[in-house]
């Protein structure tokens, strides 16, 4: 059965207020970033974020005030701004229900969601702050019936005599939205290069849109299997979105695009010229295939990767 659908279609049936959500990629790498659009359209909101290492993405929705609470370890442009604009801004107003785990037990929080366990033992984050201070209060925890009770409870090792170690509650993803470099339309996703917490999310998520750089047959993508990432059944949606992860670099398919990213770190500075450029990239754009006209051909052949560097460049610099 086909599951390949239109971006519209995907996130109107399987994007719902309140979701407990989660999206792949890290940072500037492999972020489904036309698919965050389509939602920012469409105008789904109350989130609750199981971030993992997080960019312009979710500083986005959180600058629409999209996000009820969001969980995470790192939110930055990586290389273009220190802490993401809009992110800070909302913490620093209080306006954002925001609970901090380190990276490490982030992305192992979500590998334990993957694995269905009920909660996870962790040495890590003991001896550090993250532990003595919390972001969300019992209270307010209390209110929200999709976020634990808890940040995290001690617990005695059941099977030694060692010293307590600290058990963090594990998510329950209700949709996973993850960009690929190639998919089938039965939903067999192939990743090149680094997976991150893709995977994880793919299996833990109750509903998954996997948006592409190529769609290729069912027969195609077999002939070889060992370079396949996530299984169909993991998938409900598949959208064939060429650049769907830019201004993110898409690995062995295109680069970031440093001049974006500097602009978005110029315009989400001030709360009005980031709504100049909401109105200007997101709203404004009818489509994905529009955003694409507006960025220029030019632009996007410049974002290549050339063989033998992995990246975008200028090889006559390396002509002797």
């Amino acid at each position: 059965m086909s599951k390949v659908m239109s971006l519209k279609d995907a996130v109107s049936k399987y994007v719902e207020d309140g979701d407990v959500i989660s999206f792949g990629g890290f940072t500037t790498n492999r972020k489904p970033y036309a698919a965050v659009y389509e939602i920012l359209r469409q105008g789904q909101k109350e989130f609750i974020a199981e971030a993992g290492p997080a960019g312009g993405d979710w500083d986005m929705l959180i600058g629409e005030g999209r996000v009820k609470a969001y969980i995470n370890c790192y939110t930055a442009n990586s290389g273009y701004t220190n802490v993401s604009r809009r992110f800070r801004k909302a913490i620093e107003k209080g306006e954002l229900l925001f609970e901090d785990y380190s990276q490490d037990v982030e992305m192992l929080r979500l590998h334990a969601a993957s694995l269905g366990l009920p909660y996870l033992p962790v040495k890590l984050m003991m001896g550090t702050d993250l532990v003595d201070k919390w972001g969300i209060s019992k209270e307010e925890r209390q209110k929200i019936d999709k976020l634990p009770n808890d940040k995290f409870v001690y617990v005695e090792n059941p099977f030694t005599d060692d010293k307590k170690v600290v058990a963090v509650p594990v998510p329950v993803i209700d949709t996973a939205v993850i960009h690929v470099q190639v998919a089938s339309p039965d939903g067999t996703c192939r990743i090149i290069g680094d997976e991150f917490h893709d995977i994880d999310i793919a299996v833990a998520a109750r509903k998954t849109i996997v948006t592409c750089e190529e769609l290729v047959s069912n027969e195609q993508i077999r002939r070889d299997p060992t370079l396949n990432s996530i299984p169909g059944f993991c998938v409900d949606a598949v959208v064939h979105v060429p650049y769907g992860a830019h201004p993110s670099q898409c690995y062995d398919y295109y680069d970031y695009d440093p001049a974006f990213y500097k602009m978005y770190d110029k315009v989400s500075k001030t709360e009005e010229d980031f709504n100049a450029y909401m109105k200007e990239w997101v709203y404004d754009i009818e489509e994905h295939d529009q955003y694409l006209d507006k960025l220029g051909a030019t632009r996007l052949i410049n974002l290549h990767p050339v063989q033998g560097f992995g990246y975008a460049t200028n090889v006559l610099k390396e002509v002797k």
